[in-house]
C-alpha cells in the first residue's frame, strides 16, 4: 500500500506541473486560502466547446466490482425515492450495510442548472467489496445525470449517471488517473479538484449537457447529453457526502474510516443558474441534509462535516 501511494503521488505531482500548479502531500484544508495554491473558480460562461476524449462507455471500458458499485448506488436511490426526505438525510440500513448522505439539497423550482468543484484522491481506495462512497455527487433537479464520484474496492472513477433512460447507470465513466488530473483538475481548494457543470439545454424535450472544466484549454468539454424524464423518483437535487458501508469487526467502525483518514471529501463553489444568471447556493435555496450530523451515524465518530459559506461550500474530513 505505501509503494502504491507513492506512485500515485508521484502521478499527481507530474499531472500538477503539468498545470503549472504545485500540491502538498500534507496540505491542510484549514490552513488560510494565502497559503494554499488556490484557483479561481471558472466562469460558468467560459467557451463550450470540447469532448471529454478520456471518456468511456461502461461496456468498452470494464472495471472489476463496477456492476456491484453500480448496483449499490442504484439501491440507495431508491430508498431516498421511497422516503423523498427533502431536509434531513437519514440513516438507511440493508442488512450489515449502512447508507447515509449529508451535503445541499437544492430545492424544486429554484434552478435549471447547476455547478461544483469536487476532491478527487486517486490513493483512496475502499478494501471491502461490498462497501462503497460516493463523494462528492452531484445532481439538479429534473436533471437528466447525476455526476458521481466513485470509490469502490478496485477502481475509482467519475460517471455521469443516466436517470433518464431505462434501466440507467453510468452512462459514461472516466478513470481517475495521470491523465485525468492533468487535464481536468486543479488544486482550487489545496488539493486535486475537477468542476463540473450541469445545464437544461430545451426545457420541453427536457434535455440536459454535462460538462467538465478543462484546465488545458480554459474551456467546457461535454462529456454527456441527455433527454427525457428524469426516472430518479426525486424532485430536488443535490450536491453531498454518500457513504454504503459495513463495520470492520476489527475496528468497530466502518471500513472506509480507516482508509479515508487522510482523504479529505470536498464541494466548494456550488451554483445555481435561474432565469439565466449563476449563483452561490443559498440557505434559502439549497437547505443542509441535516445541520447536525453525527459521524457515528455514518460508522465514522471521529468523521467531521464542516459546513462552509453560505451552503455553497462543505467539507467531511476526519
Amino acid at each position: 500500500m505505501k509503494r502504491y501511494r507513492t506512485a500515485l503521488a508521484a502521478a499527481l505531482l507530474t499531472a500538477c506541473a503539468a498545470l503549472g500548479t504545485t500540491v502538498s502531500a500534507t496540505a491542510d484544508p484549514a490552513a488560510p486560502a494565502a497559503s494554499r495554491a488556490a484557483t479561481r473558480t471558472p466562469s460558468p460562461d467560459a467557451p463550450h466547446r470540447g469532448t471529454v476524449t478520456l471518456a468511456h462507455r461502461p461496456a468498452d471500458s470494464p472495471a472489476p466490482g463496477r456492476d456491484r458499485a453500480v448496483r449499490a448506488f442504484a439501491e440507495g436511490r431508491r430508498q431516498q425515492a421511497a422516503r423523498q426526505s427533502r431536509i434531513t438525510g437519514r440513516q438507511a440500513k440493508d442488512a450489515d450495510l449502512t447508507h447515509n448522505w449529508w451535503g445541499v439539497f437544492p430545492q424544486p423550482g429554484t434552478h435549471d442548472g447547476i455547478m461544483a468543484t469536487h476532491s478527487v484522491d486517486p490513493a483512496y481506495h475502499v478494501s471491502d467489496a461490498e462497501n462503497f462512497t460516493y463523494a462528492p455527487t452531484t445532481k439538479a433537479q429534473n436533471s437528466c445525470m447525476e455526476m458521481v464520484t466513485a470509490y469502490w474496492n478496485t477502481g475509482d472513477e467519475i460517471w455521469a449517471w443516466d436517470w433518464c433512460s431505462s434501466p440507467g447507470g453510468p452512462a459514461k465513466t472516466l478513470t481517475i488517473d495521470a491523465a485525468f488530473l492533468a487535464t481536468y483538475t486543479t488544486t482550487a481548494t489545496g488539493r486535486p479538484a475537477y468542476t463540473v457543470q450541469m445545464v437544461q439545454d430545451s426545457p420541453s424535450a427536457n434535455q440536459w449537457s454535462a460538462y467538465l472544466y478543462n484546465y488545458r484549454t480554459s474551456g467546457w468539454d461535454l462529456l454527456y447529453r441527455q433527454s427525457g424524464r428524469d426516472q430518479s423518483g426525486l424532485d430536488h437535487g443535490w450536491d453531498m457526502f454518500e457513504i454504503y458501508a459495513s463495520t470492520n469487526p476489527s475496528t468497530g467502525t466502518g471500513y472506509y474510516c480507516t482508509e479515508a483518514r487522510s482523504t479529505v471529501f470536498d464541494s466548494s463553489a456550488v451554483q445555481l443558474r435561474g432565469g439565466g444568471a449563476w449563483r452561490p447556493a443559498r440557505p434559502a435555496d439549497s437547505p443542509w441534509t441535516d445541520t447536525a450530523p453525527q459521524g457515528r451515524d455514518f460508522l465514522c465518530p471521529a468523521l467531521r462535516f464542516l459546513p462552509a459559506g453560505a451552503n455553497d461550500h462543505w467539507t467531511v474530513r476526519q
